[in-house]
C-alpha cells in the first residue's frame, strides 16, 4: 500500500479508504459486526483525508484498525451440581493514544472475537467525545447469567478475574458493565481483584456506592441519551415534552430513558425483552416503570408479566421468522433503541419514517444497520448515533475514576449536572463538525470526525507505537 502524500482533490483518499476496508476484512474475516462498524467510521473519515493527507503517510487508518492488544483466555468453574463448565473469556484493548483502556464486560451466549472488536472500535471515538482522558477496550465472555445461582455468577466471575487481572488496572485498564453485568457481577469482579492484588483502587467502574461507586452511573447511559435527544430538538426550537417515545430493551438503559423522559413530560409506550414486546398505550408511568425495575432488576423476570399486571397493555411475542421488529412499527414520535446492535433493519426504518418518527437517538452500541441509518440521514431525521447519544455512561465512568482518584465522592446533583453538561458539549462538537466539514445536520459524520481527530493527533504526537 503507498504511503505518497495525497494532494487535497485527488482521488486518493476514496480509494486508500477502500483499500484499508479490504485490508480489514481480509484480516479479520468473519465479523461482519466489525466490519460493519469499521465500515461507517471509514465512510465519514473521506471527508478527513482531503485536507489532512498525513493520517494516510503514517498509516493511520491502518494502526487505529488494529487492536493494540487482544487478550482470550479460559474460565473454567464449577456450577451448584459440581459439574466443571467451562466459558471464554476476551479483552479487547483498542486503542490508549489518548489515556488508559476504558470499556464495558459483556455476559452473553453471542459474544465472540468480531462483536467485542467492533465494540471495542465503537469505544475509542465514544471516549474521545466525551472530552475525558480514556482510551477504547472492551471485554467479557459466552456465559450466559441468566438463569444461573448468585454462588454460579459469583464463581464464574472470580475465576474471570483470576486471569484477567493481570491486564488491567487504574492507570493501564478500567473495565466496566455492559448486558449481563450489573452490580451483582461488578461487586464478585472487583472483590476478587482486590485479594489477588492485595489493593483497593478504582480498577472497575460502575461500583457500589459503599464501596468506591458514584451515583448517577447506574442511570447515566439513559439519561444521558435523552439529554442528547434533548439537544437534537433544541435546534429545531422543540422539546420533548408530549412526545410519545418508542424505548427498546427492558435493562438498565431502557429503564433510566424512560425515567428521564418521564421528568421531561414524554410519554413512553414501550419496552421489550427476548421474549417480546410490551406497548402500553396509556404510557408508562412512575408506579408501571418502579415495577419493571422490580421485575427486572430484583425478580429476574420477562417483560409480558407486565401486562399481566396492567390490564391495558399489550405483549407481541417474538417471532423469530418475521423480517422486522414490531415495536418500531407503533406510530411515535421519538425512537430510543436501547436493547441491542443491529435491532432496527432497513424494513424497520422505513417504517418509522412512514409513521413520521423525527428523532432517532441510540441507547444501545451500533442499534441500527448500515441500511437503516442511510435512510434516517437521507429522510432528515434527527439521529443521533450510538458513540454520541449513549456516551453518558462511560463520561460518568470516567466522573467515577475522577473520584476514587480525589478519594472524594460528588452529590448525585454534581455528577448530574457534569454528565447534561458533557452532553451537550458532545452535541455541539458533533453538530458542529457536521457543518465545518460541509454535512450539516449528519451527526454521524460529525461524531465520527469529532471522536477520530483527537484520537489520530495524538497518534501522530506520540509516534510510531
Amino acid at each position: 500500500m503507498s504511503t505518497t502524500l495525497t494532494r487535497p482533490g485527488t482521488k486518493a483518499p476514496a480509494e486508500y479508504v477502500e483499500q484499508v476496508m479490504a485490508l480489514v476484512k481480509a484480516k479479520n474475516p468473519a465479523e461482519p459486526e466489525f466490519h460493519q462498524a469499521v465500515q461507517e467510521v471509514l465512510d465519514s473519515l473521506r471527508l478527513v483525508l482531503q485536507r489532512h493527507p498525513e493520517y494516510k503517510e503514517a498509516k493511520i487508518l491502518e494502526r487505529i484498525t488494529e487492536p493494540e492488544r487482544v487478550v482470550m483466555f479460559r474460565v473454567p468453574w464449577f456450577d451448584d451440581h459440581g459439574e466443571i463448565q467451562v466459558n471464554r473469556g476476551f479483552r479487547i484493548e483498542m486503542n490508549s493514544a489518548i489515556g488508559p483502556y476504558k470499556g464495558g464486560l459483556r455476559f452473553h451466549p453471542s459474544v465472540n472475537l468480531g462483536i467485542l472488536k467492533f465494540l471495542a472500535f465503537e469505544q475509542v471515538f465514544k471516549n474521545s467525545l466525551t472530552t475525558l482522558p480514556m482510551g477504547g477496550g472492551k471485554g467479557g465472555s459466552d456465559f450466559d447469567p441468566k438463569g444461573k445461582s448468585d454462588n454460579e455468577v459469583m464463581r464464574f466471575c472470580q475465576s474471570f478475574m483470576t486471569e484477567l487481572q493481570r491486564h488491567i488496572g487504574p492507570d493501564t485498564d478500567v473495565p466496566a458493565g455492559d448486558i449481563g453485568v450489573g452490580g451483582r457481577e461488578i461487586g464478585y469482579l472487583f472483590g476478587q481483584y482486590k485479594r489477588l492484588r492485595n489493593e483497593f483502587t478504582g480498577v472497575l467502574t460502575g461500583k457500589g456506592l459503599a464501596w468506591g461507586g458514584s451515583l448517577i452511573r447506574p442511570e447515566a447511559t439513559g439519561y444521558g441519551c435523552v439529554y442528547f435527544a434533548q439537544e437534537m430538538l433544541k435546534t429545531k426550537k422543540d422539546s420533548l415534552e408530549g412526545k410519545i417515545c418508542l424505548v427498546s430493551g427492558s435493562g438498565n438503559v431502557s429503564q433510566y430513558t424512560v425515567e428521564k423522559l418521564l421528568d421531561l413530560r414524554a410519554k413512553p409506550v414501550t419496552f421489550s425483552d427476548s421474549d417480546g414486546v410490551m406497548y402500553d398505550p396509556d404510557g408508562i408511568d412512575r408506579e408501571k416503570l418502579a415495577f419493571v425495575m422490580e421485575l427486572k432488576n430484583a425478580r429476574r423476570g420477562r417483560i409480558r408479566e407486565y401486562t399481566e399486571k396492567f390490564k391495558k397493555a399489550i405483549f407481541i411475542p417474538t417471532d423469530v421468522k418475521l423480517d422486522h421488529n414490531p415495536l418500531w412499527a407503533i406510530k411515535a414520535d421519538c425512537a430510543f433503541p436501547s436493547a441491542t446492535q443491529n435491532e432496527i433493519n432497513a424494513k424497520d426504518a422505513k417504517t418509522l419514517i412512514d409513521n413520521g418518527i423525527t428523532v432517532v437517538a441510540e441507547g444501545a452500541n451500533m442499534p441500527s444497520t448500515l441500511e437503516a441509518t442511510k435512510l434516517f440521514l437521507e429522510a432528515r431525521v434527527l439521529y443521533g448515533p450510538a458513540k454520541a447519544a449513549n456516551a453518558g455512561g462511560v463520561a460518568t465512568s470516567g466522573l467515577e475514576m475522577a473520584q476514587n482518584s480525589q478519594r472524594m465522592a460528588w452529590t448525585r446533583e454534581e455528577v448530574d449536572d457534569k454528565l447534561h453538561k458533557i452532553m451537550i458539549a458532545i452535541h455541539k462538537n458533533c453538530y458542529e463538525t457536521a457543518q465545518e466539514y460541509g454535512t450539516p445536520g449528519n451527526l454521524v459524520n460529525g461524531a465520527n470526525i469529532g471522536g477520530f481527530l483527537k484520537v489520530a493527533n495524538s497518534m501522530l504526537d506520540q509516534g510510531l507505537v
